[in-house]
């Protein structure tokens, strides 16, 4: 398929909110309040600022600079780029990581589809990570997430992005504006905006690191997919900059909506992965005892808002392996659609019976693949690629960010690599 009859996002507007979409996800309601909670609280987010502005923004740009350099899916992008080199392996792991991601995250959506129903009456007994139910309601979350993706790029995921990113952030404000009114709430925010930073360890470190990473979409194929969208008009810096912004703006207004409401109610903050499907509905529970109404309404938009979440970063990670098979194998998007849902849908069958499944697909996707592909990116554009290439992409052939981009390339070239091995290295220690 040609680079002219490619789908393409429509505006500078389109390309932000769908690079939002991929960012801002369950990663930043789910992993990011409970990292900040088990991590120091303030520290935490610190260590993660400074990662994602300085570490993960380049690594990001260095993705883009690929995708739409090449004008083409991951594969197709490596083979044009290096045809038949080492290099090519970042293609593949572009369409297989997310792939496996989406296997096990889709499970965790279908929790958040579950809970969404449970919060109209309050009932949400007891949690069940694994089973026939978990499964069912990952079959729901996939499926949904598949008919927007067979819309195609303007009609399916950039309609979505455009209201479902506004409405995701007024969502999370309402129930911040409440979390806050709370009796108590005051040390919540205490403790977010307090840093102790006796509690910082290599381990706080790279825990940043990695939510950063998660939050911003980097390895997994979807920034060099969703880039190769874009058009050469674009200014690639600016929309990776309002990225990462959306991204820690919703993370910390995500901490600052649960982290009040959890000391309000008396909880411990370091309640780890469970704080949202456990400790959450726990809160809710005791808000529908004092006042069934407003309890009830919080409680559904809550979880209507952990749903959309979910949705935008499912539909970013089926996408790489969509255009795989539409450009590369010649299918018709709506048969690939139907393709990649059953892919999918037969491994995430291990992930919803068996929580070590889970585990260990959770530990390969976070602390391998997404690293690796990282690397490999990274190491790409800045030691293979050619220079002036770089440079075109990343400042619209020398008419913007001439002066930023001599940092943004040395960060790609040398920071960005060297974090990266060690935190692989440390991952396996």
């Amino acid at each position: 398929m040609s680079a002219a009859k490619r789908d393409s996002f429509g505006s500078s507007f389109a390309v932000i909110m769908a690079y939002a979409g991929s960012a801002i996800g369950l990663g930043n309601l789910w992993r990011f309040p409970y990292l900040a909670g088990e991590n120091g609280g303030a520290a935490f987010i610190f260590i993660y600022l400074i990662c994602t502005l300085l570490l993960s923004l380049p690594i990001f740009l260095a993705e883009a600079v690929i995708g739409r350099h090449a004008q083409l899916n991951a594969v197709g992008s490596m083979k044009k780029l290096a045809p038949k080199s080492f290099w090519n392996i970042l293609g593949v792991l572009s369409v297989l990581t997310p792939t496996v991601l989406l296997s096990y995250y889709s499970i965790v959506g279908g929790w958040s589809v579950e809970y969404f129903l449970r919060s109209f009456n309050l009932n949400y007994g007891e949690f069940l990570p694994s089973g026939y139910k978990a499964l069912a309601f990952g079959t729901v979350m996939l499926g949904i997430t598949c008919l927007v993706v067979a819309c195609g790029v303007k009609n399916g995921i950039e309609k979505f992005s455009k209201y479902s990113i506004p409405a995701l952030f007024l969502f999370i404000i309402i129930i911040m504006v409440y979390a806050l009114r709370l009796p108590g709430a005051t040390k919540g925010v205490e403790y977010l905006i307090h840093p102790d930073f006796s509690k910082i360890t290599g381990r706080t470190i790279v825990a940043a690191i990695g939510q950063s990473f998660y939050s911003m979409s980097l390895g997994s194929g979807i920034i060099l997919t969703y880039s190769s969208y874009v058009s050469k008009k674009e200014n690639m810096m600016t929309s990776g900059v309002w990225t990462a912004i959306s991204s820690i703006i919703f993370a910390i207004i995500a901490g600052f909506a649960i982290m009040p409401a959890v000391f309000a109610k008396g909880i411990d903050p370091e309640s780890g992965p469970g704080l949202l499907f456990v400790t959450l509905p726990e809160i809710f529970v005791q808000m529908g005892q004092a006042s069934p109404f407003l309890g009830r309404a919080i409680s559904v938009l809550f979880f209507l808002t952990v749903v959309v979440a979910a949705l935008t970063s499912t539909i970013s990670l089926v996408e790489p392996g969509i255009a795989w098979l539409v450009e590369e194998k010649r299918i018709p998007r709506r048969k690939a659609c139907i393709i990649m849902f059953a892919v999918i849908w037969l491994f995430g069958v291990g992930s919803a019976f068996s929580q070590e499944i889970f585990g260990f697909v959770d530990n390969l996707c976070s602390n391998i693949l997404l690293i690796f592909g990282a690397l490999i990116a990274v190491l790409f554009v800045g030691w293979k690629m050619d220079k002036t290439a770089v440079r075109d992409e990343l400042t619209n052939k020398g008419s913007c960010n001439t002066g930023i981009y001599k940092m943004v390339y040395f960060a790609i070239r040398y920071l960005a690599p060297a974090t990266l091995i060690v935190v692989f290295i440390f991952n396996f220690i």
